[in-house]
Protein backbone atom coordinates (compact mmCIF):
# COMPACT_ATOMS: atom_id res chain seq x y z
CA UNK A 1 0.00 0.00 0.00
CA UNK A 2 1.42 3.42 -0.87
CA UNK A 3 2.50 5.55 2.07
CA UNK A 4 -0.41 7.65 3.37
CA UNK A 5 -2.73 6.33 0.67
CA UNK A 6 -5.51 6.42 3.27
CA UNK A 7 -5.15 10.21 3.34
CA UNK A 8 -4.89 11.36 -0.28
CA UNK A 9 -4.56 14.89 -1.57
CA UNK A 10 -7.94 16.58 -1.78
CA UNK A 11 -7.23 19.35 -4.26
CA UNK A 12 -4.62 21.93 -5.12
CA UNK A 13 -4.79 23.78 -1.81
CA UNK A 14 -5.86 21.11 0.69
CA UNK A 15 -4.32 17.83 1.76
CA UNK A 16 -5.14 15.33 4.45
CA UNK A 17 -6.53 14.75 6.95
CA UNK A 18 -3.23 13.25 8.04
CA UNK A 19 -2.32 12.21 11.57
CA UNK A 20 -0.24 14.82 13.39
CA UNK A 21 1.44 14.34 16.73
CA UNK A 22 0.46 17.85 17.79
CA UNK A 23 -2.87 18.44 16.08
CA UNK A 24 -4.54 15.04 15.78
CA UNK A 25 -6.04 14.45 12.33
CA UNK A 26 -5.17 17.68 10.56
CA UNK A 27 -6.48 18.91 7.22
CA UNK A 28 -3.67 20.93 5.67
CA UNK A 29 -4.53 24.15 3.85
CA UNK A 30 -1.72 25.24 1.53
CA UNK A 31 -2.08 28.89 0.49
CA UNK A 32 1.48 29.71 -0.66
CA UNK A 33 3.29 28.25 -3.71
CA UNK A 34 6.12 25.81 -3.06
CA UNK A 35 9.06 27.30 -1.13
CA UNK A 36 7.98 30.93 -1.11
CA UNK A 37 9.20 31.92 2.33
CA UNK A 38 10.86 34.62 4.39
CA UNK A 39 13.43 32.06 5.56
CA UNK A 40 15.72 29.51 3.93
CA UNK A 41 16.15 27.24 6.95
CA UNK A 42 19.01 24.78 6.95
CA UNK A 43 16.76 22.11 8.50
CA UNK A 44 13.76 22.47 6.15
CA UNK A 45 12.54 19.11 4.88
CA UNK A 46 11.12 20.72 1.73
CA UNK A 47 14.50 21.85 0.41
CA UNK A 48 15.89 25.28 -0.37
CA UNK A 49 13.67 28.35 -0.62
CA UNK A 50 13.02 29.32 -4.24
CA UNK A 51 11.64 32.77 -3.56
CA UNK A 52 12.84 34.38 -0.33
CA UNK A 53 10.56 37.34 0.27
CA UNK A 54 8.75 39.55 2.76
CA UNK A 55 6.13 40.62 0.21
CA UNK A 56 2.57 39.92 1.33
CA UNK A 57 0.08 39.42 -1.48
CA UNK A 58 -2.72 37.11 -2.59
CA UNK A 59 -0.49 34.26 -3.72
CA UNK A 60 -3.42 31.90 -4.27
CA UNK A 61 -7.06 32.88 -4.99
CA UNK A 62 -9.06 32.90 -1.77
CA UNK A 63 -12.40 31.82 -3.25
CA UNK A 64 -10.83 28.71 -4.77
CA UNK A 65 -9.28 27.85 -1.41
CA UNK A 66 -12.59 28.35 0.39
CA UNK A 67 -14.47 26.21 -2.14
CA UNK A 68 -12.00 23.36 -1.65
CA UNK A 69 -12.25 23.55 2.14
CA UNK A 70 -16.05 23.61 1.88
CA UNK A 71 -16.00 20.49 -0.30
CA UNK A 72 -13.75 18.59 2.10
CA UNK A 73 -15.87 19.51 5.10
CA UNK A 74 -18.89 17.97 3.38
CA UNK A 75 -17.06 14.64 3.32
CA UNK A 76 -17.73 14.10 7.05
CA UNK A 77 -14.20 12.83 7.67
CA UNK A 78 -12.54 12.93 11.06
CA UNK A 79 -10.75 16.28 11.27
CA UNK A 80 -9.36 17.59 14.57
CA UNK A 81 -7.81 20.78 13.17
CA UNK A 82 -7.79 22.77 9.96
CA UNK A 83 -4.16 23.76 9.60
CA UNK A 84 -2.59 26.52 7.53
CA UNK A 85 0.86 25.21 6.71
CA UNK A 86 2.19 23.45 3.62
CA UNK A 87 4.72 24.56 1.02
CA UNK A 88 5.56 28.11 2.11
CA UNK A 89 5.13 30.64 4.92
CA UNK A 90 1.33 31.10 5.28
CA UNK A 91 1.43 34.61 6.75
CA UNK A 92 2.85 35.87 3.45
CA UNK A 93 -0.70 35.56 2.10
CA UNK A 94 -2.17 38.99 2.74
CA UNK A 95 -5.72 37.59 3.03
CA UNK A 96 -5.04 34.83 5.54
CA UNK A 97 -7.14 36.74 8.08
CA UNK A 98 -10.08 36.74 5.69
CA UNK A 99 -9.63 33.02 5.01
CA UNK A 100 -9.62 32.20 8.73
CA UNK A 101 -12.76 34.28 9.32
CA UNK A 102 -14.63 32.73 6.39
CA UNK A 103 -13.70 29.17 7.37
CA UNK A 104 -14.90 29.92 10.91
CA UNK A 105 -18.34 30.51 9.38
CA UNK A 106 -18.31 27.01 7.87
CA UNK A 107 -17.28 24.88 10.82
CA UNK A 108 -16.50 24.70 14.53
CA UNK A 109 -13.35 22.67 13.87
CA UNK A 110 -10.41 24.55 15.42
CA UNK A 111 -8.06 26.40 13.07
CA UNK A 112 -4.30 26.22 13.56
CA UNK A 113 -1.59 28.24 11.84
CA UNK A 114 1.92 26.79 11.57
CA UNK A 115 4.22 29.75 10.98
CA UNK A 116 7.89 30.59 11.24
CA UNK A 117 6.73 33.71 13.10
CA UNK A 118 9.01 36.04 11.14
CA UNK A 119 6.22 38.46 10.21
CA UNK A 120 4.62 38.80 13.63
CA UNK A 121 6.46 42.09 14.05
CA UNK A 122 3.87 43.50 11.61
CA UNK A 123 0.68 44.70 13.36
CA UNK A 124 -1.43 43.59 10.38
CA UNK A 125 -0.11 40.02 10.63
CA UNK A 126 -0.84 39.88 14.34
CA UNK A 127 -4.36 41.10 13.61
CA UNK A 128 -4.84 38.53 10.82
CA UNK A 129 -4.15 35.64 13.21
CA UNK A 130 -6.43 36.76 16.05
CA UNK A 131 -9.30 34.46 14.99
CA UNK A 132 -7.13 31.34 14.81
CA UNK A 133 -7.55 28.87 17.67
CA UNK A 134 -3.90 27.80 17.76
CA UNK A 135 -0.79 29.55 16.45
CA UNK A 136 2.42 27.50 16.28
CA UNK A 137 5.40 29.82 15.67
CA UNK A 138 9.08 28.92 15.78
CA UNK A 139 11.77 30.39 18.02
CA UNK A 140 15.01 28.42 18.05
CA UNK A 141 17.52 31.07 19.13
CA UNK A 142 17.71 34.64 20.40
CA UNK A 143 21.28 35.14 19.12
CA UNK A 144 21.46 37.27 15.95
CA UNK A 145 24.41 35.40 14.44
CA UNK A 146 22.93 31.97 15.14
CA UNK A 147 19.51 33.15 13.90
CA UNK A 148 21.00 34.02 10.52
CA UNK A 149 22.97 30.77 10.39
CA UNK A 150 19.84 28.67 10.99
CA UNK A 151 17.17 30.59 9.09
CA UNK A 152 19.12 32.60 6.48
CA UNK A 153 16.29 35.12 6.59
CA UNK A 154 15.39 37.70 3.99
CA UNK A 155 17.20 41.03 4.33
CA UNK A 156 15.41 43.24 6.82
CA UNK A 157 14.53 40.52 9.30
CA UNK A 158 15.96 40.95 12.78
CA UNK A 159 15.56 38.51 15.65
CA UNK A 160 15.08 41.32 18.16
CA UNK A 161 12.22 42.77 16.14
CA UNK A 162 10.69 39.31 15.69
CA UNK A 163 10.82 38.61 19.44
CA UNK A 164 9.03 41.86 20.19
CA UNK A 165 6.37 40.83 17.67
CA UNK A 166 5.84 37.59 19.61
CA UNK A 167 5.52 39.50 22.88
CA UNK A 168 3.03 41.98 21.41
CA UNK A 169 1.01 39.16 19.84
CA UNK A 170 0.72 37.38 23.19
CA UNK A 171 -0.75 40.56 24.71
CA UNK A 172 -3.70 40.65 22.30
CA UNK A 173 -4.16 37.01 21.28
CA UNK A 174 -6.71 34.96 23.24
CA UNK A 175 -6.03 31.60 21.60
CA UNK A 176 -3.26 29.09 22.28
CA UNK A 177 0.37 29.68 21.37
CA UNK A 178 2.41 26.52 20.99
CA UNK A 179 6.01 27.66 20.52
CA UNK A 180 8.27 25.30 18.57
CA UNK A 181 11.98 25.16 19.39
CA UNK A 182 14.08 23.37 16.77
CA UNK A 183 17.45 22.20 18.07
CA UNK A 184 20.38 21.54 15.73
CA UNK A 185 23.48 19.76 16.92
CA UNK A 186 26.43 22.10 17.40
CA UNK A 187 24.44 25.15 16.29
CA UNK A 188 21.96 26.19 18.99
CA UNK A 189 22.19 23.48 21.64
CA UNK A 190 24.78 25.01 23.98
CA UNK A 191 23.57 25.43 27.59
CA UNK A 192 24.24 29.19 27.56
CA UNK A 193 22.06 29.62 24.47
CA UNK A 194 19.28 27.57 26.04
CA UNK A 195 19.31 29.75 29.16
CA UNK A 196 19.08 32.90 27.01
CA UNK A 197 16.25 31.34 25.04
CA UNK A 198 14.38 30.46 28.22
CA UNK A 199 14.46 34.08 29.35
CA UNK A 200 12.79 35.23 26.14
CA UNK A 201 10.29 32.37 26.15
CA UNK A 202 9.24 33.40 29.65
CA UNK A 203 8.52 36.89 28.25
CA UNK A 204 6.44 35.46 25.40
CA UNK A 205 4.55 33.18 27.79
CA UNK A 206 3.35 30.51 25.35
CA UNK A 207 0.79 27.91 26.42
CA UNK A 208 3.11 25.10 25.36
CA UNK A 209 6.70 24.68 24.18
CA UNK A 210 7.25 22.00 21.55
CA UNK A 211 10.85 20.77 21.52
CA UNK A 212 11.97 19.34 18.20
CA UNK A 213 15.10 18.37 16.29
CA UNK A 214 16.11 17.41 12.76
CA UNK A 215 14.56 13.97 12.28
CA UNK A 216 13.67 14.31 8.57
CA UNK A 217 16.17 14.83 5.73
CA UNK A 218 17.11 18.54 5.91
CA UNK A 219 17.90 21.13 3.28
CA UNK A 220 21.56 21.06 4.37
CA UNK A 221 23.32 17.83 5.29
CA UNK A 222 25.22 19.52 8.13
CA UNK A 223 21.95 20.20 9.99
CA UNK A 224 22.12 17.24 12.36
CA UNK A 225 19.76 16.14 15.16
CA UNK A 226 20.61 16.41 18.81
CA UNK A 227 20.33 13.30 20.95
CA UNK A 228 17.30 12.29 22.98
CA UNK A 229 19.37 12.90 26.12
CA UNK A 230 20.01 16.48 24.99
CA UNK A 231 16.31 17.01 24.31
CA UNK A 232 15.50 15.74 27.78
CA UNK A 233 18.08 18.05 29.38
CA UNK A 234 16.72 21.06 27.49
CA UNK A 235 13.17 20.09 28.42
CA UNK A 236 14.13 20.26 32.10
CA UNK A 237 15.54 23.76 31.62
CA UNK A 238 12.50 25.05 29.72
CA UNK A 239 10.10 23.77 32.35
CA UNK A 240 6.70 22.16 32.73
CA UNK A 241 5.17 23.68 29.59
CA UNK A 242 7.77 21.94 27.45
CA UNK A 243 7.18 18.62 25.71
CA UNK A 244 9.40 16.73 23.29
CA UNK A 245 7.70 16.22 19.93
CA UNK A 246 10.70 14.97 17.93
CA UNK A 247 9.78 11.63 16.40
CA UNK A 248 12.73 9.25 16.39
CA UNK A 249 10.72 6.30 15.12
CA UNK A 250 12.28 4.58 12.10
CA UNK A 251 11.31 6.06 8.77
CA UNK A 252 11.02 4.14 5.56
CA UNK A 253 13.83 1.66 4.94
CA UNK A 254 16.47 2.27 2.28
CA UNK A 255 14.70 -0.21 0.00
CA UNK A 256 11.35 1.50 0.52
CA UNK A 257 12.86 4.90 -0.25
CA UNK A 258 14.48 3.52 -3.38
CA UNK A 259 11.13 2.07 -4.43
CA UNK A 260 9.44 5.44 -3.90
CA UNK A 261 12.11 7.24 -5.93
CA UNK A 262 11.87 4.71 -8.76
CA UNK A 263 8.08 4.94 -8.78
CA UNK A 264 8.14 8.74 -8.94
CA UNK A 265 10.79 8.74 -11.67
CA UNK A 266 8.69 6.26 -13.67
CA UNK A 267 5.63 8.53 -13.42
CA UNK A 268 7.64 11.56 -14.53
CA UNK A 269 9.12 9.57 -17.43
CA UNK A 270 5.64 9.17 -18.97
CA UNK A 271 4.88 12.90 -19.16
CA UNK A 272 5.61 16.19 -17.38
CA UNK A 273 3.70 16.38 -14.09
CA UNK A 274 3.12 18.79 -11.22
CA UNK A 275 3.57 18.06 -7.51
CA UNK A 276 -0.20 17.69 -7.24
CA UNK A 277 -0.24 15.21 -10.15
CA UNK A 278 2.47 13.13 -8.48
CA UNK A 279 0.61 13.10 -5.17
CA UNK A 280 -2.64 11.95 -6.72
CA UNK A 281 -1.02 9.28 -8.91
CA UNK A 282 1.42 7.84 -6.36
CA UNK A 283 -0.70 8.00 -3.20
CA UNK A 284 2.26 9.45 -1.29
CA UNK A 285 1.82 12.43 1.02
CA UNK A 286 2.64 15.80 -0.52
CA UNK A 287 5.59 16.39 1.81
CA UNK A 288 7.02 12.99 0.86
CA UNK A 289 6.69 13.86 -2.82
CA UNK A 290 8.49 17.16 -2.28
CA UNK A 291 11.32 15.40 -0.49
CA UNK A 292 11.70 12.74 -3.19
CA UNK A 293 11.63 15.20 -6.10
CA UNK A 294 14.42 17.16 -4.38
CA UNK A 295 16.51 13.97 -4.29
CA UNK A 296 15.84 13.27 -7.98
CA UNK A 297 16.72 16.87 -8.88
CA UNK A 298 20.02 16.59 -6.98
CA UNK A 299 20.73 13.31 -8.76
CA UNK A 300 20.11 15.09 -12.11
CA UNK A 301 17.50 12.49 -13.05
CA UNK A 302 14.71 15.03 -13.49
CA UNK A 303 14.39 18.75 -14.12
CA UNK A 304 11.78 21.37 -13.39
CA UNK A 305 10.21 23.54 -16.06
CA UNK A 306 7.43 26.13 -16.10
CA UNK A 307 4.40 26.24 -18.36
CA UNK A 308 1.27 28.38 -18.04
CA UNK A 309 2.42 29.61 -14.59
CA UNK A 310 2.76 26.08 -13.25
CA UNK A 311 5.85 24.09 -12.30
CA UNK A 312 6.29 20.72 -13.98
CA UNK A 313 8.79 17.94 -13.43
CA UNK A 314 10.12 15.97 -16.37
CA UNK A 315 12.92 13.55 -17.12
CA UNK A 316 16.12 15.52 -17.66
CA UNK A 317 16.41 16.42 -21.31
CA UNK A 318 12.89 15.20 -22.08
CA UNK A 319 10.43 17.02 -24.30
CA UNK A 320 7.23 18.75 -23.21
CA UNK A 321 5.16 16.84 -25.75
Amino acid sequence: MPLNSKYPLKAKHTYGPVPSRRLGFSLGIDIIPLKNCSYDCIYCQLGKTKNKTLVRKEYEPVEQILNEVRTVLKGNERIDHLTFSGSGEPTLHKRIGYLISEIKKMTEIPIAVLTNGSLLYLPEVRYDLLNADVVVPTLSTVNREVFQKIHRGQAGLDIGKIIEGYVEFRKIYKGKIWLEVMLIKGVNDEPAQIEELKGIIDRINPDKIHLNTVVRPPSEEYARPVSQDTLQSVKEVLGDKCEIIADFRPRATTEQLKDHLNRIAAIIARRPVTIDDLTKISGLHKNEILKHTQVLLKQAKIEMTRHDQKEYYRILGGSDD
